[in-house]
């Protein structure tokens, strides 16, 4: 997913020119594979399951989703009409079957308590704080009372070298959209967008930065202006 503000967004790796270079350049410098592993084991799937990728992009966590676990029920979700063309293509190729979605960043087009699980995968860092609040609070919303979310995303560097090697996302994402992840503070957030319980569940360290996975349950009442 690529954030929706005032019908903008930012498309993968910010300029919508470099969409089609997305994936050659995330399979050459990001181990997609531990990260998509890690976020697919901390979401315990089940048959049955009803489950909602937020922000899916051209599809390759949704598409190695489907591959692991065919049974459920999946739905990728994007803003980004180019990053979509992409991911039907590539889930046709694929020989898996999941139903792309595109909406307008603002409110989920589903009704309250619908899926069993929402992942997501590399998005939060795209979104600015209040972004990713109101994004976190549909999520919260559209999840069934026993669901849950599990996050794959940048989070607090393990070590020095991560730090710097971080710097390089940040001047391409931006610095206003990253803060709070490279400061650890996404629990925080999630907290503070209605979910009660936050627990992370794995790490892995890229050439880019650290990656944490967060597995996050329950609700909570929260001031729905806040």
């Amino acid at each position: 997913m690529r954030t929706a503000t005032e019908n903008r967004y930012i498309p993968a790796l910010r300029f919508r020119w470099l969409t089609r270079w997305y994936d050659s350049l995330m399979a050459w410098i990001f181990p997609e594979s531990d990260v998509h592993h890690a976020l697919i084991e901390s979401a315990n799937i089940r048959p049955g399951q009803f489950i909602l990728d937020f922000g899916t992009g051209t599809a390759s966590f949704a598409i190695r989703l489907k591959q692991r676990h065919p049974l459920p029920e999946l739905v990728g979700l994007d803003v980004d009409p180019d990053a979509l063309k992409i991911a039907q293509q590539k889930i046709e190729k694929a020989g898996v079957y999941l139903e792309l979605v595109e909406y307008d960043g603002e409110q989920l087009p589903y009704p309250d308590n619908t899926f069993d699980r929402v992942v997501t995968c590399l998005v939060l860092h795209h979104l600015n704080p209040m972004q990713k609040r109101r994004s976190l609070r549909e999520l919260r919303r559209v999840l069934k009372e026993n669901g849950s979310l599990h996050v794959a995303d940048w989070g607090k560097p393990s070590n020095y070298m991560m730090r710097l090697a971080f710097y390089f996302v940040q001047l391409l994402d931006g610095f206003k959209t990253t803060k709070e992840n490279v400061q650890g503070l996404l629990p925080k957030v999630f907290h503070e967008s209605g979910f009660a319980m936050v627990t992370e569940s794995g790490k892995v360290d890229t050439a880019l930065g650290t990656m944490r996975i967060y597995s996050v349950f329950g609700t909570k009442s929260i001031d729905v202006h806040g």
